[in-house]
């Protein structure tokens, strides 16, 4: 537990010595710098350069007099601290940081669960004008509060979601059909497209790593484009032809499929 304390600690900010003697003050209350460097067996005058430091930021008081006696102001106060500065810090960087007005033309990659969803979450969080999205039900109710927060903001919202996806009141939606057992030979495929300007494509699942891709090129954006489209508008034909084009074409336009890629 101590370690992790002080790892997040050093996350605040904090090296790694100054996180080891906040944790020392506040576990045994007032001590000199002697007491501190002998705990934690060190050089006093790595430890003393450490508190001064720690003085300095307002995080531990110091006494006067020999010796110098350190104490650890309360937890709370040193969170609400950062917290402030850290706050500070986001407003100005934001205010002053040079904005980017190229477009993302290139490829980007993403590999890590972690990582794709939460640019996928980042990502619709700026959404302005539409999220056409293509999502297994588990991609959809892991993005259900991206969604829901985009919807909120006027964002029109088309999603086309295979395994019956439990989708917020108000977003359009159609069911795309794949058998289950396709996601585990490949994992569950997802593509986004937003604003009709971000593509982003990738999977999840079938025992390997996420991977995704984000760009801009235009060429990406077309293709996702057009094939979303022309799923809802096979997804109408199915709804009101199924039968129809089923004796027709076969299962699944097996027919059609069949004449182009047999020899």
């Amino acid at each position: 537990m101590e370690g992790i304390l002080q790892q997040h600690l050093k996350h605040l900010g904090f090296t790694e010595l100054e996180a080891k003697c906040l944790f020392v003050l506040s576990d045994s209350g007032t001590l000199t710098g002697y007491e501190i460097a002998k705990r934690l067996g060190v050089s006093r005058s790595n430890v003393y350069a450490a508190l001064q430091k720690l003085a300095e930021q307002g995080v531990v008081l110091a006494s006067k007099g020999e010796p110098t006696h350190y104490h650890c102001v309360p937890i709370d106060e040193i969170g609400n601290k950062i917290e402030a500065d850290l706050q500070a810090s986001i407003r100005y960087v934001k205010a002053h940081m040079p904005k980017q007005e190229t477009e993302r033309t290139e490829y980007f990659s993403l590999e890590g669960d972690a990582k794709v969803l939460e640019r996928l979450r980042c990502e619709l969080k700026l959404v302005k004008r539409e999220a056409l999205c293509d999502l297994w039900s588990e991609e959809a109710e892991l993005l259900r509060g991206e969604l829901q927060y985009a919807h909120d903001q006027g964002v029109r919202i088309l999603v086309s979601a295979v395994g019956g996806a439990d989708l917020p009141e108000g977003m359009l939606s159609f069911p795309h059909e794949r058998e289950e057992a396709w996601q585990e030979r490949s994992g569950r495929k997802f593509a986004l497209l937003l604003d009709r300007k971000l593509a982003i494509v990738g999977t999840r699942g079938g025992g390997q790593p996420a991977k995704a891709m984000l760009t801009e090129h235009p060429a990406m954006v077309e293709l996702l484009l057009n094939n979303f489209f022309h799923d809802v508008v096979m997804h109408e034909l199915q709804r009101d032809m199924g039968d129809e084009l089923a004796r027709r074409y076969g299962q699944g336009f097996s027919k059609i499929v069949r004449k182009y890629t047999q020899d």
